[in-house]
């Protein structure tokens, strides 16, 4: 059948007939300048160390995180976000503010190397050092006392800041951690030091790599659903965003990132700030894992998804995909 005289023959086609073309109108853009990368430091070992479970990632050295850091700097990746691994754990996770624990040595040297030339985040939580896996210290019945944890949160951001941080990120989900951590701040001449709140943190069973990284078990087999957010709610991640910015916040996050993107474009118009979102362990050790297998084109799914977490509102991402995303972006 002959189309009508003047109909707009392929007109949706058009601008998709060449690279250069759809690079033209793309709607959305992943660059560098929108990641972050995870940098694992463990205590009391000499080389970097594998994690099985999340290929092409280490347990580091600090002589090996600022080697890294240097890699990704070189690249155009402008933040890290450090986690640390103890060489020893207690009940209320100490060597979180520990000024001589582990983060607090990586922060310092990376500093030194690097001045203001990479952005110094540190993710802010109790469980790494913890003997029981949890994210903040227990109550006598055994459940994660919400208010003793906030004093601990406080000494860990500042110690965090007296390193060189320059942006503490308090993951544990606790009622009122930024205010705890903003007053804390504030009162110790760190108003400079940004807060990067894991606002809409799910109970989410995407973390288990990332607990790999960290030798992290949950005391008896049990979770944090208690203080995470249940997945089933959307709703709720915009009150918890809500709380969080009117405490202080200065960026919000939401993670997972991929399998919650409706949240993530619920929080980026609800809110001002900036948003960021965490691509975790999981999502990126899914992709490794079927690459491998030769099921996928991995380094073409790494780049849908992240462009996919910017489509929706990001304004930049956490991913263990930096630098290889970074080299691929031609950074």
């Amino acid at each position: 059948m002959a189309p009508e005289v003047g109909f707009p023959q392929r007109r949706m086609r058009r601008l998709r007939r060449t690279p250069a073309l759809r690079r033209l109108v793309a709607e959305t853009r992943l660059s560098v300048d929108d990641l972050v990368a995870p940098l694992f430091v463990r205590e009391g070992i000499d080389d970097p160390v594998p994690i099985s479970s999340l290929p092409g990632h280490f347990q580091h050295t600090v002589a090996s995180a600022v080697a890294e850091a240097k890699r990704l700097v070189d690249l155009g990746v402008p933040a890290v976000l450090l986690f640390g691994v103890p060489a020893t754990k207690d009940a209320e996770g100490s060597g979180a503010w520990d000024p001589d624990g582990v983060v607090q040595r990586a922060l310092r040297t990376l500093r030194d190397a690097f001045g203001d030339e990479v952005v110094l985040a540190a993710d802010l939580c109790l469980d790494e050092y913890t003997d029981h896996g949890h994210c903040g210290v227990l109550a006598a019945d055994g459940t994660v006392d919400n208010d003793a944890t906030l004093e601990r949160y406080a000494r860990v951001a500042l110690a965090q800041a007296a390193a060189g941080a320059d942006v503490v990120a308090p993951s544990g989900m606790m009622d009122g951690q930024v205010a705890a951590i903003r007053r804390a701040l504030d009162a110790e001449g760190h108003e400079q030091v940004a807060v990067l709140a894991y606002a809409a943190k799910f109970a989410s069973g995407l973390y288990g790599p990332f607990r790999d990284a960290v030798d992290v078990r949950i005391a008896g087999g049990g979770d944090r659903r208690g203080y995470q957010q249940d997945p089933a709610n959307r709703r709720e991640a915009l009150a918890e965003v809500a709380l969080d910015v009117a405490e202080g916040a200065d960026v919000v996050m939401v993670k997972p990132a991929v399998t919650y993107l409706d949240v993530l474009a619920d929080v980026r118009r609800a809110v001002d700030v900036p948003v960021a979102a965490y691509h975790v362990s999981g999502e990126y050790a899914m992709i490794k894992a079927a690459a491998a297998n030769g099921w996928i084109d991995g380094a073409a799914v790494a780049l849908e998804q992240l462009v996919a977490v910017k489509r929706a509102g990001a304004d930049f991402v956490l991913t263990y995909f930096a630098g290889e995303v970074a080299e691929a972006l031609g950074g």
